[in-house]
C-alpha cells in the first residue's frame, strides 16, 4: 500500500481532506475556478500523493464544487450558457489529450510544469483589468477563438488536476473583453464537461482517488456558494493580487518539491 493510500484512510486524513475542501470550495467561488490549485498542491504536499494521483484526484473532486458555483452564478445572471459550450466541447477533447500524456511524464518535469503554469496565471492576474459593465458578444472569429482556448485549456486540466477557471477567467477578461463576474460564472460551468471527461481518462489509468475526491468535492460545496456571494462584494483587482499572493506560495512550495525530487535522482 502507497503512503497516499494508507493516510486516506486515516481520521487525520479525513480530517485533511474536509479541511482542504472547504478552503478550495470558498475560492472556487471567489475567483471561478474550480479548486484544482488547491487541491493538488495541498494533497501532495500534506498527505504525501503523488502528483499524478493528486491531479486525478483533484479533478474529480471539481465535479460538484463546480456545479455549485455555477448554480450561485447562474442566479444573478453571470454565466454566458453558448460561450461556456464552446470552451466545454473544446476543453473534453483537450482533457483526454492531457490524460493520456499524465503517465508518460516525470514526477519532476510534472511538478515543474506546474509551477510554470501558476507563474503564467500570476502574471496574467496582474494584467487583467477586470469590469463589471463589460458584456461579452459572440461572433465567428471569437467563437473559434473560445474552441482553441477550450483545448488547450483541458490539455492543462487532464495533466495536472485543474479544471481550467485559472486560464479561462483572466483570458475571457483580457481578450474577450467580458465583466470578472461573467468570466467566472462561465468558467465553472465549462470546467464541469472537462473534469468529467478528464476524470473518466484518470480513472482508466487508475490516477483517482475516488474516496478522497468524494470528501473534498462534498466539503467544497459548502462553501462554494460563500465565495461567489463574496465575489460581488470585493474590489475585483484586490481579489485579483490576494489571489496572486497565494499562488507565488504555491509556487514557491512546488518548486521546492521539484528540486528535492530532483536531488534524490541525482
Amino acid at each position: 500500500m502507497t503512503d497516499a493510500e494508507t493516510l486516506s484512510r486515516g481520521p487525520r486524513a479525513y480530517t485533511a481532506f474536509i479541511g482542504i475542501g472547504l478552503i478550495a470550495g470558498l475560492l472556487s467561488g471567489l475567483f471561478g475556478v474550480g479548486g484544482g490549485t488547491v487541491i493538488v498542491p495541498l494533497l501532495v504536499l500534506f498527505l504525501h500523493f503523488n502528483q499524478r494521483l493528486g491531479a486525478g484526484t483533484s479533478l474529480a473532486a471539481i465535479v460538484p464544487t463546480a456545479t455549485v458555483g455555477v448554480i450561485s452564478y447562474a442566479i444573478n445572471d453571470s454565466v454566458a450558457w453558448i460561450p461556456a459550450l464552446i470552451l466545454a466541447a473544446g476543453s473534453v477533447v483537450g482533457a483526454q489529450i492531457g490524460t493520456r500524456m499524465l503517465p508518460k511524464i516525470s514526477q519532476t518535469v510534472l511538478r515543474w510544469f506546474f509551477v510554470g503554469f501558476l507563474v503564467v496565471v500570476i502574471v496574467s492576474l496582474f494584467l487583467v483589468v477586470p469590469s463589471r459593465d463589460a458584456e461579452f458578444e459572440l461572433q465567428l472569429l471569437n467563437g473559434l477563438a473560445l474552441v482553441v482556448v477550450g483545448v488547450a485549456t483541458g490539455i492543462l486540466a487532464g495533466l495536472i488536476g485543474v479544471g481550467g477557471g485559472v486560464i479561462v477567467v483572466p483570458i475571457l477578461m483580457l481578450a474577450f473583453g467580458t465583466s470578472d463576474l461573467v468570466a467566472k460564472g462561465t468558467s465553472l460551468l465549462m470546467m464541469i464537461p472537462t473534469a468529467i471527461s478528464g476524470t473518466i481518462g484518470n480513472l482508466r489509468n487508475r490516477n483517482v482517488d475516488l474516496l478522497a475526491a468524494a470528501i473534498v468535492g462534498v466539503s467544497a460545496c459548502t462553501t462554494t456558494a460563500l465565495g461567489a456571494w463574496l465575489a460581488t462584494l470585493i474590489d475585483p483587482m484586490v481579489g485579483n493580487m490576494l489571489f496572486a499572493a497565494y499562488l507565488v506560495v504555491i509556487a514557491v512550495q512546488m518548486a521546492m518539491k521539484a528540486i528535492k525530487g530532483r536531488k534524490k535522482k541525482d
